[in-house]
């Protein structure tokens, strides 16, 4: 599970980075969609990282108010599931 985790959040973490990039070029964008589905499937922690790392999306209330709600909620659950 820590390795799922892990994988996760690096994935998710890079896939911000990677849109900041693809956005200062003027090249076609990572989907929004893509962005949130690797927060919803526990890389929150990943993407919200990235978001403040990379300062990138952090003015759409979509991931502003959408991806701490999802790491609270993975927080949640990984204490119940293994408390």
């Amino acid at each position: 599970m820590l390795v799922f985790l892990l994988l996760m959040n690096a994935s998710g973490f890079a896939i911000m980075l990677l849109d900041k990039n693809l956005a200062r070029r003027h090249r076609r964008r990572v989907p929004e969609a893509l962005l949130l589905a690797f927060a919803a499937c526990f890389g929150s922690l990943g993407v919200l990282a990235g978001m403040y790392v990379c300062r990138h999306k952090t003015r759409k209330p979509l991931f502003t108010i959408t991806v701490p709600l999802l790491l609270l909620a993975q927080c949640a659950i990984l204490y119940f599931l293994f408390r």
